[in-house]
């Protein structure tokens, strides 16, 4: 796969991938083939997707491959599917939702919804997920056919261009911060530095690919790229960033520091449009918790993509934030290993 497609052309092609966390084939299998023009790939059992080429100081680039979903628990005798959660799902967006059943085939349905005039008071609050069945349109024998225990089910995945350089989709968490891997690893290809892309697996569960990609692989540093919460009217401003001022630099007691300002210093002098992102406490809820204490700990930095209604099927980015993320790494790994050297 070249390069030949603009930002908004390649988040396309990433969200259209299925990946529900511990079934991640569909998306590794695409990730694989498109890092094979940099080096050698392999897809770990745990379908990590791994990348190295170059020679020098070692960076790992990280991003998670895996979405949320559902898991097929039984199929009732009227033919209605009953699931469970994979990752954390918003059962607010669940009612009259349209999803994708991933068996034999895909199988189209939606998430069964009692009309309002059937409600009985006190009936509105939202359904706990073992309170929810999704509708085929098919008895149980016919289900049954294209339909097993454990299949994976997916928001109907539906991408939008919105005004401006902003897109609509479900999976842009994290498909955006792929992308802006993707897209600083084809201006890295020939710096003179030593670079590990990892597209993990299972972060939605718990973070269990990072885990273990960067073992044994003794790395420098590591960039994570995730997404974090853009600002909508029902956020505090402080909590979150805005959606196309630009890439946030994490701050955090377990991210490196040194690393941390130097993102900030290197997006100054290059005009790179950025924001700070403080987080207190012990951990920041990526890849990142897991990969600063691989074997002796590794220095980590992390960078997020603002994004607007995190976990539901009409994720929100703007695809310059994508681009300044993916220019911030550039630029900072070129300019440490232009330290290296000097």
């Amino acid at each position: 796969m070249s390069f030949n497609m603009n930002t908004t052309e390649l988040l396309k092609k990433l969200t259209s991938a299925v990946g529900v966390s511990g079934m991640e084939n569909n998306v590794s299998a695409l990730l694989a083939d498109i890092l094979r023009q940099y080096g050698e790939v392999t897809v770990d059992d745990m379908n990590n997707v791994v990348c190295t080429f170059g020679k020098g100081k070692h960076f790992l680039l990280d991003a998670h491959l895996d979405e949320i979903g559902f898991i097929v628990k039984s199929i009732t005798d009227d033919g209605f599917i009953k699931v469970d959660k994979c990752g954390g799902i918003d059962e607010r967006m669940l009612l009259a939702s349209e999803v994708s059943v991933w068996g034999k085939k895909e199988v189209r349905g939606v998430i069964s919804n009692l009309p309002p005039h059937l409600q009985k008071s006190g009936e509105k609050k939202p359904p706990k997920i073992d309170e929810i069945a999704i509708d085929v349109g098919m008895t149980k024998a016919e289900a049954e056919k294209v339909i097993s225990l454990g299949d994976r089910v997916t928001f109907k995945r539906n991408f939008n261009e919105l005004v401006g350089t902003q897109v609509c989709s479900n999976v842009l968490d994290d498909r955006s911060g792929v992308a802006s891997i993707l897209l600083a690893v084809e201006k890295l290809k020939d710096v003179d530095a030593k670079i590990t892309v990892c597209f993990s697996s299972q972060e939605e569960v718990g973070t269990r690919g990072a885990k273990t990609v960067a073992y044994g692989k003794d790395v420098d540093e590591a960039i994570v790229v995730d997404v974090s919460f853009g600002y909508t009217p029902k956020c505090k401003k402080s909590d979150c960033g805005e959606i196309g001022k630009g890439v946030m630099i994490g701050v955090s007691p377990i991210l490196d520091n040194t690393m941390s300002i130097k993102m900030q210093e290197i997006a100054k002098t290059k005009n790179i449009p950025y924001q700070i992102e403080v987080m207190g406490g012990g951990y920041t809820g990526t890849n990142a918790d897991v990969i600063t204490i691989n074997q002796c700990g590794i220095k980590t930095s992390l960078l997020s993509i603002p994004e607007k209604y995190m976990h539901s099927p009409i994720e929100i980015v703007d695809t310059k934030d994508v681009e300044a993320t993916a220019d911030l790494i550039c630029e900072y790994i070129m300019e440490s290993v232009g330290d290296v050297n000097a």
